[in-house]
C-alpha cells in the first residue's frame, strides 16, 4: 500500500506542476485533475481493464490540447502511466497500451515543434525500457512462484519423511515392548506363581516377601511396555517440540503463547492427538498461503476449563477462501471430540481457532 502513496503523490506533483506553469483555465484544469485522480485510484484495484489506462491517457492528451496547448509535462505523465501499467498489465495489453501512448507522445512533439526524429526516438527507448522492466518483472514473479513450488515440495517430502520416521520408531518402540512382554513379562508371571506355590507349600513369608517384589517388578515392566507403545505425538509438549522443528526447517516466525494455567488441563490421548494435528495443520497452511513469514499461535484455557486454540497469519487477498482437504479432515476430527474448530478470514488475517475438550469436558 505504501508503494501506492508513492505513485499517487508523484502523479499529484506531475498534475500540479503542470496546472501551476501551463494551464490557460484553472477551473478547467482543477476538473480534468479531479478526473484523473479518480481513475487513478481505480487503478490499485486488484483487476484492472486496460481501457482504464487508455481512458487515463485520454484525459491526459485533451487536458493538453483544450488547456495547455501543448507541453513537455504531457509526454512526462504518458510516460509515467506507462511505467504504473507496467507493474500491472500483462504483457499483450501492456504493448497495445504503450503502442497508443507512443502515438500520443510522438503527436505531442509534433504539435510543439521539436525535432521529430529526436522525440520519436526518446519515446522508443523509453517504451523500450519499459517492456524491458516488464519482461524482467514477469520472470521475477515467474521465479517466485516457482521457489513456492519448490518449497511446498520440500516441505512435503520433510513432513513425509518425519512421518516414516515416526512409524519407524513406533514400530521398533512396538517390537521392544512386545519382546519385553514375551519374555520379562511372561518369566515375572510364572515366578510369582512359583513363590506363591512355595510359600504354601513351606509356609515361609519370606517367599511371599519375594513374591510381592516380583509383583511390583512386574508392574513396572507393564508400566514401561505401555509407555514404550504410546504415541510420541501427544500434549502441549510436542506442540512446542513441532513449533521449534519447523521453525527451524522453515524460515518463519512462530510467536508462541502459552496462557496461564494450559498446562494444567487433562487432556485424553486422543484429544491431545488432535490439539497437535490441528496446530501442525494450521502452521502448514499458514506456510503455504499466508503472505508473510510470521505466524502468531496462541494456546489458552476456557472458562469452563477446556484448551483454547488460535493459529493466525497475514493474508492480504480480499477474494474469498476455500477449505482444502486437510482443513474440512480436521474440522470433522475436533468435531468428532466433540470440540469446535473455526475458520475465518477478517482485517488481512487469516486465522484457525478452536476449542478441545478436557477429560471431564463436555
Amino acid at each position: 500500500m505504501k508503494y501506492f502513496w508513492v505513485r499517487f503523490i508523484v502523479f499529484v506533483a506531475l498534475w500540479t506542476y503542470s496546472i501551476i506553469q501551463y494551464s490557460n483555465n484553472f477551473g478547467l484544469s482543477i476538473l480534468f485533475f479531479a478526473g484523473a485522480l479518480g481513475i487513478f485510484f481505480f487503478l490499485s484495484l486488484q483487476r484492472v481493464f486496460v481501457s482504464l489506462y487508455i481512458l487515463m491517457s485520454v484525459v491526459i492528451v485533451f487536458h493538453d490540447v483544450l488547456i495547455t496547448d501543448g507541453n513537455l509535462f504531457t509526454i512526462i505523465l504518458l510516460f509515467y502511466v506507462s511505467i504504473i501499467a507496467s507493474l500491472r498489465l500483462r504483457e499483450s495489453k501492456l504493448l497495445i497500451f504503450l503502442g497508443i501512448n507512443l502515438i500520443f507522445s510522438i503527436t505531442n512533439g509534433y504539435f510543439l515543434g521539436h525535432n521529430m526524429i529526436g522525440v520519436t526516438l526518446i519515446a522508443l527507448l523509453i517504451y523500450f525500457v519499459i517492456v524491458s522492466l516488464n519482461e524482467s518483472r514477469v520472470q521475477l514473479i515467474e521465479q517466485r512462484n516457482l521457489y513456492e513450488q519448490l518449497l511446498g515440495e520440500y516441505r512435503k517430502q520433510k513432513r513425509i519423511i518425519l512421518l516414516a520416521e515416526q512409524d519407524a520408531r513406533t514400530e521398533e518402540r512396538n517390537r521392544i515392548a512386545r519382546d519385553i512382554h514375551d519374555s520379562v513379562g511372561h518369566r515375572l508371571t510364572a515366578l510369582i506363581m512359583k513363590l506363591e506355590m512355595l510359600a504354601i507349600q513351606t509356609k515361609n513369608e519370606d517367599y511371599r516377601d519375594l513374591k510381592r517384589m516380583a509383583e511390583e517388578s512386574l508392574g513396572e515392566t507393564r508400566h514401561a511396555v505401555k509407555t514404550l507403545q504410546s504415541d510420541d505425538s501427544e500434549g502441549i509438549a510436542t506442540v512446542v517440540n513441532l513449533i521449534r522443528k519447523l521453525e527451524a526447517e522453515s524460515q518463519i516466525v512462530i510467536q508462541f503463547t502459552i496462557k496461564q494455567g494450559v498446562l494444567t488441563v487433562p487432556l485424553s490421548n486422543q484429544n491431545s492427538v488432535a490439539l497437535y494435528r490441528v496446530i501442525q495443520e494450521g502452521l502448514t497452511n499458514a506456510m503455504r498461503h499466508g503472505h508473510s513469514r510470521e505466524v502468531q499461535v496462541v494456546l489458552g484455557k476456557s472458562a469452563i476449563g477446556d484448551v483454547t486454540f488460535e493459529v493466525s497469519n497475514a493474508n492480504y487477498e480480499s477474494k474469498p477462501f476455500e477449505l482444502g482437504f486437510g482443513l474440512t479432515n480436521m474440522k470433522k476430527r475436533i468435531e468428532e471430540i466433540n470440540g469446535r474448530l473455526d475458520i475465518y478470514q477478517r482485517e488481512n488475517k487469516f486465522t484457525i481457532s478452536g476449542i478441545i475438550p478436557a477429560v471431564n469436558g463436555g
